[in-house]
């Protein structure tokens, strides 16, 4: 993979968990994988479990970051919070989880445009 595309990744990422305890959640793991797949940052806030996707783009020649998550996409996730859940002894039905996407835009310099927290996205 291009580096220029991985550190703009991370950064992105760390954006996000910037902005995501500074609303209150707590990080408890980034980059979770599983057979299922990966999630970028699993968190709690209060008894609700999120886990969070973060797309990060720079300029919109390929959309915006909102755009990259398709539904095929949402389904995967779904999967691999309820497989976290599970290997972490985690009832399903039993806690409260959700889905969430941090779209983090920047210009082509890098700095910042805009970053937007989604949640409850099924």
């Amino acid at each position: 993979m291009d580096p220029q595309r991985v550190g703009l990744g991370r950064r992105g990422e760390q954006l996000a968990v910037d902005v995501l305890r500074q609303r209150g959640y707590e990080i408890v793991c980034r980059n979770w994988r599983c057979q299922v797949g990966e999630v970028d940052i699993v968190t709690r806030r209060c008894s609700t479990w999120t886990f969070f996707e973060v797309r990060t783009r720079r300029g919109q020649a390929f959309g915006t970051p909102e755009e990259s998550v398709t539904p095929d996409k949402v389904e995967r996730m779904a999967g691999v919070a309820q497989m976290y859940l599970t290997e972490h002894n985690q009832n399903v039905h039993d806690v409260g989880w959700q889905l969430g996407v941090v779209a983090v835009e920047m210009d082509r310099a890098g700095y910042l445009l805009r970053i937007d927290v989604y949640e409850n996205l099924c």
